[in-house]
């Protein structure tokens, strides 16, 4: 019983021990403040992205926020490009934007994912 307790009391501690800060969930103001750093995709996002994606009843990942992106992100980054091109549940295909390449798609969601910047 002892050694249950000890355990239990121990958990809170392994995440401390990874060097990683538990990702936090956004509101969707601190959502709707976010924007891409890239000048172009900042313009692709607030006319195509932001409307949904800083909205909670909206049902998509509100922009930023890991708790709600990080189980995305474990499917990889294809099949998330693919879910966009292709359209998900209540996301149109391509999220309506028109002029997005791949290219501009990966990168917004890695902004929307909280990994802008990363490759």
């Amino acid at each position: 019983m002892r050694k249950l307790a000890l355990a239990i009391l121990a958990l809170p501690l392994t995440a401390c021990g990874s060097g990683e800060t538990p990702p936090k969930p956004l509101t969707e103001a601190e959502s709707a403040m976010l924007s891409p750093s890239d000048p172009k995709l900042a313009e692709l996002y607030a006319g195509s992205c932001k409307a949904c994606h800083t909205v909670k009843d909206s049902l998509a990942p509100l922009t930023g926020d890991r708790t709600l992106w990080d189980a995305r992100w474990e499917q990889g980054e294809d099949a998330l490009l693919a879910a966009a091109i292709q359209g998900k549940k209540g996301m149109p295909a391509g999220g309506q934007c028109f002029s997005c390449t791949p290219d501009d798609m990966k990168a917004l969601i890695r902004f929307m994912a909280g990994r802008e910047g990363e490759q």
